[in-house]
């Protein structure tokens, strides 16, 4: 599966585009109220992407388990201190209300943890490159 993001930002405009394996879809962030870049920063999208690659992993694995999810609430939190430091911190919480007993939706909460890819790519650190081409 190739996953890609691309943003084209100039004055008063902030063009966002997601896809994966050629699936395109538009995102819209308005411009900060400089007119300059995304009114919406990286630590929260990242808390974001967190969220929900959760909440759409709980949906995958209660559908593997026949449980029928009415309502999933995720929130994510971290910390960033000064420019140039790493984010630390990380936690989130999920409320699931469903078709199951209190057992059954904590344990698909705790299965869906060891299996949500977001979360496991950054337990387990990554290399970011810059491809100068």
């Amino acid at each position: 599966m190739n996953i890609s993001a691309k943003i084209k930002s100039s004055y008063d405009h902030h063009a966002i585009d997601v896809q994966t394996n050629g699936d395109l879809k538009n995102i819209t962030i308005q411009p900060k109220s400089t007119g300059y870049g995304s009114s919406i920063n990286g630590g929260e999208l990242l808390m974001l992407s967190l969220a929900t690659c959760f909440c759409n992993d709980l949906y995958r694995e209660a559908n593997k388990r026949n449980i029928k999810i009415e309502t999933i609430e995720v929130e994510c939190t971290s910390d960033f201190g000064a420019e140039g430091e790493p984010g630390s911190n990380f936690r989130y919480k999920a409320h699931v209300i469903a078709d199951a007993s209190a057992e059954k939706i904590q344990s698909l909460i705790n299965h869906t943890d060891k299996v949500a890819e977001i979360h496991n790519t950054l337990r387990q650190g990554l290399s970011i490159t810059l491809d100068n081409s």
